[in-house]
């Protein structure tokens, strides 16, 4: 928070969502999970320690919510709103005085890729603006991964990724790796700006080994990754991204899931390459094809940018992937035997009567979040590009158990008759002027809905009652759900009943989801604020008056610039990206 923001109104409200209620006949357990518990005992099934956080979310369910205990909500120096970091030393150190800061480290100048943490290393993407490499200026534009000691930040290894010649088409200029790596033992996957699938050796060139397939690298020097495999997916399987790929692939230990950020042309008016995967699943050792799915084909409206989520959901392994065209597909991670996906259900996550304008000012999502999986349910929230601003969103939670289309509404004609699947609109899925509509489905998977469903209800809504799109994705605990939408807005929701708890806004957009640690709640926002709440449902715990204003009941930190990636813990250390800057926060009492 800055001094300006001081005198501006936070909002409390104590509100009821629009919500579709949960199924009489869904049986739930009265206890509430351990969702902590869960996410240790998946990570615990890998070769990294327990405490480790090896992927975005820490385990293939994509919930946020670490072990860790004596977590700071205070670090940096003390001023007049709260607390704030100082500014970096050339010698890239924090000042001794910096409270509860253990180390920082220098990244590029943007970082949209969210760290993790594996035995003993911490690694993050970013762009090359830091300059570790003699062999690259820091003018060279390139998609870095960065590789740090985890007790000390010191350097290790960078792997380098040159831009495209076709730029901002496929490769937009200075966003670096926007995605998270996975990591098992000593080995790395990630998506590179390029489009390529990539495994890495985390021992780098340290271990004095050239790992192989892969032997090509331009050197063998320290600070160099080593490559072990790459599927150049743009060559080999005739992907065209659209601006960037942002995908956090994970894995269920034999498995590599991918979405390959297949999109719209430079004019956004049509898909080039609507015959190649959208989803992709590769072997983890050996980066084989193993299945592909090219849904949603010609459909898609922007880019396919959400990251794909892996969980058993009533006793069968599914892979979630949030489509391009905004529905929501979970197949079986074996795929069909013959190279294709075998797909178990679909979700439509816009209302039937949503209609896609080029810009973002219609009221048809993709996705940028990704599905999160808790007690045996899914929740998926909808979004744009940030550059299209915050518009109407949708949040859902799913039964993930049922088969077939699973949409809240299915699509008819003027006669009554289904409109097929196949033959379904880009941009609009009825259209009132030839007598289509939307009807109610009998198979809908939904559980709750939270939100707005038109521009018209959104519009008639108190702004500080709103649900807009979001790019990040929710974490829960304790059957608590707290989700941050682009306009800035966190809000704490029952994750049970999708009944609203509390709402409070940030006043600055939010592009990270939260963290839930050691009974506290982190929301990072874009003026590089970190609001931090206990973990409540109430909002008299969770807020407290400042200077006659509401603020979060255990403050406010500011990183000294933007925040766009997600706060993890590990080892009982906070770590947080800003744009320019790795942090890692310990308690130092």
């Amino acid at each position: 928070m800055t001094a300006a923001r001081v005198s501006l109104a936070a909002t409390l409200l104590l509100i009821t969502a629009t919500l579709v209620p949960a199924r009489p006949g869904n049986r739930r357990s009265r206890r509430k999970p351990d969702a902590t518990r869960v996410a240790v005992k998946a990570i615990d099934k890998m070769k990294v320690g327990r405490r480790d956080w090896p992927q975005w979310g820490g385990w293939a369910g994509r919930n946020n919510t670490p072990r860790g205990r004596n977590i700071p909500h205070e670090w940096g120096q003390p001023s007049s709103f709260g607390f704030g970091v100082g500014r970096l030393k050339e010698s890239g150190r924090f000042e001794k005085t910096q409270k509860n800061i253990k180390w920082a480290a220098r990244l590029g100048s943007q970082s949209y890729g969210s760290p993790v943490v594996a035995n003993g290393k911490i690694f993050v993407g970013t762009n090359n603006a830091a300059g570790y490499l003699k062999r690259f200026s820091q003018r060279v534009d390139l998609g870095c991964l960065l590789c740090f000691e985890e007790w000390t930040g010191k350097f290790l290894w960078q792997a380098s990724s040159q831009k495209l010649p076709t730029g901002r088409v496929h490769d937009m200029p200075m966003q670096g790796i926007c995605g998270s790596p996975y990591v098992d033992h000593d080995r790395l996957w990630y998506v590179t700006s390029r489009g390529e699938v990539v495994c890495l050796d985390t021992e780098g060139f340290h271990d004095g080994r050239n790992d192989g397939p892969f032997r090509a690298e331009p050197n063998e020097h320290l600070d160099e990754a080593d490559v072990v495999w790459v599927v150049d997916m743009m060559k080999q399987l005739g992907t065209l991204q659209h601006n960037m790929c942002t995908c956090s692939v994970t894995s269920d230990g034999k498995r590599l899931f991918v979405t390959t950020g297949n999109g719209v042309s430079y004019d956004h008016r049509t898909v080039p390459a609507p015959a190649a995967p959208s989803f992709l699943v590769l072997d983890r050792d050996s980066g084989k094809v193993l299945w592909t799915d090219n849904s949603p084909a010609d459909k898609i409206l922007h880019g396919s940018w959400s990251s794909p989520t892996n969980a058993k959901l009533g006793g069968q392994p599914q892979v979630l992937f949030g489509g391009g065209d905004g529905w929501l597909y979970s197949f079986d991670p074996k795929g069909n035997g013959r190279g294709g996906s075998r797909l178990l259900w679909k979700f439509d996550c816009n209302p039937k009567a949503a209609r896609w304008i080029l810009g973002g000012r219609g009221s048809r999502n993709g996705f940028v979040s990704m599905a999160v999986v808790y007690d045996g349910l899914v929740y998926i929230t909808v979004g744009q590009d940030p550059e299209h601003g915050a518009g109407i969103g949708h949040m859902w939670c799913i039964d993930g158990t049922r088969r077939g289309d699973v949409s809240p509404e299915l699509a008819v004609d003027a006669n009554g008759k289904l409109i097929p699947f196949a033959q379904r609109r880009r941009g609009k899925a009825v259209d009132p002027a030839a007598g289509e509509r939307a009807i109610h489905n009998s198979n809908s998977a939904v559980v709750w809905y939270y939100g707005q469903k038109t521009l018209k209800q959104l519009q008639a809504t108190k702004f500080e009652r709103q649900w807009h799109q979001s790019i990040g994705s929710v974490a829960i605990k304790d059957d608590l759900l707290f989700a941050a939408d682009f306009s800035g807005l966190v809000h704490c929701v029952d994750a049970r009943t999708g009944r609203a708890l509390w709402t409070y806004d940030l006043l600055a957009s939010a592009w990270s989801s939260p963290l839930i640690v050691d009974g506290k709640v982190y929301v990072a926002d874009e003026d590089g604020d970190i609001a931090i709440f206990p973990l409540t449902g109430d909002p008299r715990r969770a807020l407290k008056r400042v200077d006659g204003e509401w603020a979060p009941a255990l403050g406010e930190v500011n990183m000294g610039d933007s925040v766009y990636t997600t706060p993890i813990v590990a080892n009982n250390v906070l770590y947080i990206a800003s744009r320019d800057t790795l942090f890692a926060i310990k308690d130092s009492d």
